[in-house]
């Protein structure tokens, strides 16, 4: 005897759609490509830090972080920024990105809970954090372009 289920049955809730789009945190999730100057193309999967809470908590307390993913932390207008490692527990590459998505500058392997301020130095619209070394892994450098959806 088969058993017939209405079709929503096999739907994905709405809480469930919407958790796809949402890390764990809470953060909308979106793709993030990074093109080096030899045209290899790298993708992540980034959290969106937008508002001054996310951003003042960014990765904090996290105890590992996967080698395709990381959190942008955009800027609007574009500015000088400085981070620190104060609770956070991996190190990261903090990649700071100029206007029109150039990297600006890289602050590799960052030391976890650090005080000591790291600057973006000139105005930049956006600051990416990967996992520590994985810049230097993949041969990515300032001068590289970043694409994301804002």
């Amino acid at each position: 005897m088969a058993l017939l289920l209405p079709i929503a049955a096999c739907q994905p809730s709405p809480s469930t759609a919407v958790s796809l789009e949402r890390s764990a945190a809470g953060l909308e999730q979106v793709p993030l490509t990074i093109t080096t100057a030899k045209g290899k193309a790298h993708r992540f999967t980034v959290e969106v830090a937008r508002t001054p809470e996310e951003q003042a908590h960014g990765l904090m307390d996290r105890q590992s972080l996967a080698p395709d993913r990381g959190m942008i932390f955009p800027y609007e207008p574009a500015q000088p920024v400085g981070f620190w490692m104060k609770n956070t527990l991996i190190p990261l590459d903090m990649i700071f990105v100029a206007p029109g998505g150039r990297i600006l500058r890289i602050e590799a392997n960052t030391v976890p809970l650090s005080l000591d301020p790291v600057g973006s130095g000139d105005a930049v619209e956006a600051v990416l954090e990967i996992a520590g070394g994985r810049s230097a892994e993949l041969g990515i450098a300032a001068g590289d372009q970043i694409a994301w959806k804002r």
